[in-house]
């Protein structure tokens, strides 16, 4: 009895018995297509929001059901999360424990896994160990340092730089020369140092037996063309890559090495999606698979679960111009929503106010703050709308850029324009006089302790002073001197008090950060701001008392546990709300004026619109700013004029006009009111 009853309880808890073919159920038909596909290579184009994960993960669960071993199934993924979910997902339509045996994991940990199994056949010493970014960064400190190229009398990359050019080199498979010249050009002029430092890098790592993340592809390459090759390839009868658009040259080497020209090999992805080159991403992995497969199937799913079919044109007819992507159209069964806006701004100042308000509206009508995203190009396109935010106490949480007001960068402006404002302000000489080369804590003591032994005011006695510093430092120093006594004598212009600080500040920049233009577009955001002040202690109280950073973390709720999405186009990847806005979808900036110069810039910049423009499910609003301010020190400034972004012109017919400031007419919104003054009305009724 106590055994039956012990049997009836281990059969309550065990896991559900998943049915016959489970792995087809809800699928359509190219999905089915792609799961049932029997052998050889293929290809699946999975367009925006059309199901490839559960494609893949159905794929998956039916090679198991149909008697492939588990352990010779390889599943390759960008992230160790994502590899679990999708095995996760496969074990709810298989055994569970048979999905728990599945190599699945990123190149990086698959190809460290087959290297701890056979490391002397690549001349790797059992017993390796992996290197990290900041290892990374920290050798080429070391070895910069030992060589003496630190202490040239010109600006060498700093360790981070190095690590960057080296890690593009390896990974786009390119030689150095090309990669100064297109990605790192202010670098040329130390080809031949950079070489010696990754001469050193390399007999470095193999004398210490460690390896960098780079190395584990390069060595995983090697091993497929080392007698061990064979036994490898004997691994796996399947071979799954997920977001196939985002590999780079030696990845596509090790799938045509592993898997040969007709082998079992699945990949899928959206080259539309392609939008990392900056890591060595190369969408020609997509575009030339059924070249070096020449047996391939080629799938295209375009049944999209995610947006309306409104949203779905202004897409489609956006990426239908790129030269270089599998044709494909998006379509859904979803009903008819709302026609995207296209909105045009007067200037910045509009489009954060235009955002604001519509964003408050959106809530009212019952879509939560977190239900919706604002997306842009690059971190500092957001900062006039987090000021705007925070006026308001809109609550935000932001992803990928830099954050406003929390940079190093920004707080050097901040520090500085605080001596303007309390020449005592001792932690802000501290880290201002930090910023100049030459300039340690010991030397900013001593030259703070002259300022502060008399009775004259420290910003006086330091712009009129001579202190003896090294000679690295001195035209530095003499330059923020000018700087502070010019914008001492300009009182009450903090925008003009900025611009005059600028010639210091992007030195400092150029020196000390890798991505100057980025931040020191930051800064110019940060004047023209400025610019609507009286005063600079009323720009400074404002910012310091309630910075927009209060309201952006996450972790704490806030009073109703709600925030708005803040995100940069590449970080918002694989991400959906209800309500999208992009913002400052102006030519400069979508495509980015960067961007024209490089091989296949403007191609990518397109796809990035694009990805930004499926993420929306319900309502997408487009902005763009048709005037910029720009503030000149002792002038009245200027002012230039955008145009909408050229990769909008094409779908134009999609979306409606608006201009911001004038009303529209919106039926939504209507309806919902109509609704509530009928609701009113019979209430009143009844009161009466």
């Amino acid at each position: 009895m106590l055994a039956a009853a012990t049997a009836s309880i281990e059969q309550m808890f065990a896991p559900a018995t998943p049915q016959p073919q489970a792995w087809l159920d809800g699928l359509n038909d190219q999905q089915r297509q792609a799961v049932i596909h029997d052998g050889g290579p293929l290809l699946v184009i999975a367009g925006a929001g059309s199901g490839k994960t559960r494609t893949l993960a159905s794929r998956v669960a039916r090679l198991i059901d149909d008697g492939v071993a588990p352990d010779r199934i390889l599943l390759l993924t960008f992230t160790r999360r994502a590899a679990a979910e999708m095995l996760r997902r496969a074990g709810s339509l298989v055994d569970q424990r048979a999905t728990g045996r599945v190599w699945g994991g990123t190149f990086h940990s698959i190809a460290n896994r087959l290297l701890r199994r056979n490391a002397p056949a690549v001349g790797l010493d059992d017993g390796f160990t992996v290197l990290d970014q900041g290892d990374v960064a920290g050798l080429f400190g070391l070895l910069r340092a030992e060589s003496g190229f630190a202490d040239a009398k010109t600006r060498f990359p700093r360790q981070e730089t190095i690590a960057a050019i080296y890690s593009r080199a390896v990974n786009a498979q390119e030689k150095l020369g090309r990669v100064l010249e297109e990605r790192f050009p202010w670098c040329q002029d130390h080809a031949d140092e950079l070489k010696e430092v990754f001469r050193q890098y390399t007999a470095r790592k193999r004398r210490h037996n460690v390896v960098d993340f780079d190395d584990l592809l390069l060595y995983w390459r090697a091993l497929l063309e080392s007698p061990t090759a064979g036994s490898i390839r004997r691994l796996f009868d399947h071979v799954l890559v997920d977001e196939y658009q985002d590999t780079n040259r030696i990845q596509a080497d090790i799938l045509r090495l592993l898997c040969g020209a007709d082998g079992n090999v699945t990949v899928v992805g959206d080259d539309a999606q392609s939008i990392y080159s900056f890591r060595a991403a190369t969408v020609e992995n997509m575009t030339e698979f059924p070249e070096v497969f020449p047996t391939a199937t080629v799938v295209k799913l375009e049944q999209n679960y995610r947006s309306t079919p409104q949203v779905l044109h202004a897409a489609n007819a956006v990426i239908a111009a790129a030269t270089d992507t599998f044709p494909k159209r998006l379509w859904s069964n979803r009903p008819n929503g709302a026609r995207p806006r296209m909105v045009t701004c007067t200037d910045e100042a509009a489009q954060a106010e235009y955002i604001c308000d519509r964003v408050l509206e959106m809530r009212e009508l019952g879509i939560p703050l977190r239900d919706q995203a604002v997306l842009f190009r690059t971190g500092h396109h957001s900062d006039g709308l987090e000021i705007e935010l925070s006026r308001r106490q809109i609550p935000y949480a932001k992803y990928g850029g830099l954050r406003f007001l929390e940079a190093a960068h920004v707080k050097d402006l901040m520090a500085t324009l605080r001596i303007l404002d309390n020449s005592r302000d001792e932690l802000a000489w501290h880290r201002v006089l930090q910023l100049i080369p030459g300039i340690g804590p010991a030397t900013a003591r001593r030259i703070l302790g002259d300022l502060t032994g008399s009775n004259e005011p420290p910003l006086r006695q330091f712009c009129e002073a001579s202190f003896p510093v090294v000679a690295e430092a001195r035209p530095v120093l003499i330059e923020l001197q000018e700087a502070l006594a010019d914008c001492a004598a300009e009182q009450r212009d903090p925008g003009l008090q900025i611009e005059r600080l600028l010639p210091f500040l992007q030195t400092v920049i150029e020196r000390n950060y890798d991505d100057g233009a980025v931040r020191l577009a930051d800064l110019e955001q940060l004047r023209d701001i400025a610019g609507a002040y009286s005063d600079r202690s009323r720009f400074l109280a404002e910012l310091t008392l309630d910075p927009p950073q209060s309201t952006t973390d996450v972790g704490p709720p806030s009073l109703d546990d709600d925030y708005l999405i803040l995100s940069t186009i590449h970080s918002a990847k694989g991400g959906e709300w209800p309500v999208v806005f992009v913002i400052h979808a102006a030519d400069g900036n979508i495509p980015s004026d960067m961007a024209l110069n490089e091989p296949g810039g403007v191609e990518e910049e397109r796809r990035l619109l694009y990805v930004a423009l499926t993420r929306a499910k319900d309502q997408l609003t487009v902005s763009f700013p048709q005037r910029f301010y720009h503030r000149r020190f002792g002038t009245d400034g200027r002012h230039s004029y955008a145009v909408p972004s050229r990769f909008l012109t094409p779908a134009s017919e999609h979306f409606d006009p608006v201009v911001a400031g004038v009303p529209e007419e919106d039926g939504t919104a209507a309806d919902v009111n109509r609704g509530r003054d009928t609701v009113a009305g019979v209430l009143e009724a009844l009161w009466e």
